[in-house]
């Protein structure tokens, strides 16, 4: 059986060498393995295609539509765009019940939370209610998700407040303002269907997962800070979002600013939201207590105001709810002027938050019921229901945990849940709303509060601690960026961690000192393994990642720092002189010229040294660039082997005879 060769140099029996180089042949040397395959030469044309298709269509999306029909390839396009036309023909009415029972489910939870979460943003408590309307309709029709819960959600609702804000004020100008923020919604769905439709969403795993948790966590601290003034009864509170200014806020009116109602409704009902929350999460059975809850409250504290008129004795109420379902905003929407580049930003700002919020919902839950979603698709399903919830009097929708939770909990089955949940929304809009006017602030902000604290994972950040000291402070990093300066410049420190992360880790890659098992031909790192033993004469370094411009200079110092080290030693034991470098490539993926050009200053350091440079396992694209190069010649073809093993079988005795 032919052999083939693993990462760390050992061979094990397997498929054919040539099935990973794209050709081989056999040698012609005494010891009757293979040599390194070189793969079929590619035109400039080809080579680019290829590249093109791993990184925009790697996952295929046309193989549906091969030796189809033209009728068979219409119907599979509109299959792609509204994948409802899929699913909905084999939907049944046993899932229209779960679908049915998981949208009344997340109604009860949605109604309280949207009211809350638009003055999270600012803006009239129907504008919430308007955004679990329309999107979630949309979503049904376009989305490939099955249990992600569609409507505003406290972080991006907050993020919208801080940077609209900034540019208008809500209470002098509330109709500009509610202009700037239909049309930055307007672009945070342009800017979410543009990254779906040109397939560019690998932009957004930019973000790392450390970044996320930290920013998520700071977003829910600086949240339930901003709900102190509908907890505590404050009338005049700072606009700012650091928590030194809300406390300063806080304190500074703890003597006449306060109100001993709003405490008492709003603590009372805080405990009784945590308390549901507690029995739900003990008793996965009771998820609905929990999901009913808020609304329980909200009915429960409306009476309690109305009977006792507790508004007259300085508890704030929402007072005015417009009746009536989503009207046309199209025409308020900024296409020209000063505030068009204004909604662009903040738009592009808020639709990444909320794409990447909601992708990470979906990919869950998708895995949790063991499916596939389409990360692009999602995009555009979610930039499409953005860019129509701008014309309706819509601001920025995206997945929520908690209800999409609350959703996969109750049984959903489909998106149908959505609709049921849009249909018992524009029920409310359209005859409920003015039952909510004696609904008191103050249970607005402990529904806020008690749904933001799901936000802080305790859990991972222990878990960034103890895997990797980097990623927990790039949490940490995230996290003080947004309780102490605001919500957008915490995510701009959460994205720039990231990204040092990636370039410190592409400029600094890992390399490693190899050593051979005892009585075996496998090859591995001598700090993993302590038992691994050196081969006399020979130094065996690996090379972790691939070697481009900015890792290049840094792979060549380090392999020679390796060696140095070594001749060191050898002068102190007194033993025998590196006689030869092998380098084992099998890690390294790709190499661009500058990564070849340090491999050729390596060699000329290696000869005056008197030192031979071997090459072990290139794979098949570093091969063809060093051919190309001539590099292969300026080394010899007989100083690159398929594996460490064969190199040493074939090296080390030359090197013990020294």
């Amino acid at each position: 059986m032919p052999r083939t060769v693993s990462d760390g140099g050992e061979e094990l029996p397997g498929d054919d060498i040539s099935s990973r180089t794209g050709s081989h042949r056999r040698a012609d040397n005494t010891h009757g393995g293979y040599k390194v395959g070189f793969p079929p030469n590619k035109g400039a044309f080809a080579e680019f295609s290829d590249g093109v298709k791993e990184t925009f269509f790697s996952d295929d999306p046309l193989r549906a539509f091969k030796d189809q029909p033209k009728s068979k390839k219409l119907w599979l396009g509109l299959q792609h765009v509204f994948p409802i036309l899929d699913w909905g023909r084999g939907y049944t009415f046993g899932k229209f019940k779960g679908d049915l029972i998981a949208g009344l489910t997340i109604a009860s939870l949605c109604i309280p939370q949207d009211i809350g979460y638009a003055k999270l943003a600012n803006l009239k408590p129907q504008y919430g209610l308007y955004s679990s309307f329309v999107p979630p309709l949309i979503y049904a029709l376009m989305g490939s998700s099955r249990d992600i819960a569609i409507g505003p959600v406290a972080v991006v609702s907050l993020l919208l407040g801080t940077l609209l804000q900034e540019e208008i004020d809500p209470v002098k100008n509330p109709v500009e303002y509610t202009s700037l923020a239909f049309t930055a919604t307007f672009f945070a769905g342009v800017t979410q269907f543009g990254l779906g439709f040109f397939r560019l969403g690998f932009i957004i795993e930019f973000l790392s997962h450390a970044a996320i948790v930290g920013f998520m966590a700071g977003a829910a601290v600086t949240i339930a800070l901003q709900q102190l003034k509908g907890f505590l009864g404050i009338a005049v509170f700072t606009k700012k979002s650091d928590i030194i200014s809300v406390m300063k806020s806080v304190w500074g009116n703890v003597h006449h600013g306060w109100n001993w109602q709003t405490i008492l409704i709003a603590s009372s009902f805080l405990a009784f939201l945590l308390s549901a929350k507690y029995i739900a999460k003990k008793n996965k059975k009771l998820f609905w207590v929990s999901a009913i809850a808020p609304l329980i409250s909200v009915i429960i504290s409306t009476l309690c105001v109305f009977l006792t008129r507790a508004d007259k004795q300085g508890v704030a109420i929402v007072r005015h709810i417009d009746q009536g379902i989503n009207p046309n905003s199209f025409h308020r929407i900024y296409f020209s002027g000063p505030n068009l580049m204004v909604g662009f930003r903040i738009g592009v700002v808020a639709g990444m938050v909320a794409l990447t919020e909601a992708i990470a919902i979906g990919r869950t839950f998708a895995a949790m019921k063991d499916y596939q979603i389409d990360g692009n698709k999602e995009m555009v399903a979610l930039g499409t229901m953005n860019i129509v919830g701008s014309f309706t009097s819509c601001y920025v929708a995206t997945g929520s945990f908690s209800r999409s939770a609350v959703n996969y909990m109750a049984g959903c089955r489909t998106a149908i849940s959505n609709v049921v949940m849009a249909i018992v929304v524009m029920l409310t809009l359209l005859w409920i709303t003015p039952l909510f006017k004696y609904t008191p602030n103050a249970i607005l902000a402990s529904i806020i509060i008690n749904a933001v604290l799901g936000l802080i994972d305790f859990e991972a950040a222990y878990l960034l601690w103890k895997v990797d000291k980097m990623d927990f402070l790039a949490c940490l990093g995230a996290f003080f960026g947004v309780i102490f300066a605001s919500v957008e410049y915490g995510l701009l420190i959460a994205v720039a961690i990231s990204l040092g992360k990636i370039i410190l880790q592409v400029t600094r890659p890992r390399t490693a000192l190899l050593g051979n098992l005892p009585r075996t031909l496998i090859y591995r790192n001598v700090e993993q393994y302590p038992e691994a033993t050196k081969v006399p004469g020979v130094l065996i370094v690996r090379v972790d990642s691939a070697i481009y411009f900015t890792n290049s200079n840094y792979v060549k110092e380090r392999i020679l720092r390796w060696l140095r080290d070594e001749e060191e030693q050898q002068q102190e034991q007194k033993l025998s002189k590196t006689e030869f470098l092998i380098v084992e490539l099998s890690p390294v993926t790709d190499i661009d010229t500058s990564g070849i050009h340090a491999l050729e200053e390596l060699l000329k350091a290696l000869e005056k040294r008197k030192i031979q440079l071997i090459l072990a396992n290139p794979g098949p694209t570093v091969i063809q660039k060093l051919r190309a190069s001539k590099f292969t010649e300026l080394i010899g073809d007989d100083k690159i082997f398929l594996s460490v093993g064969e190199a040493v079988k074939k090296l080390a005795p030359k090197a013990e005879n020294v």
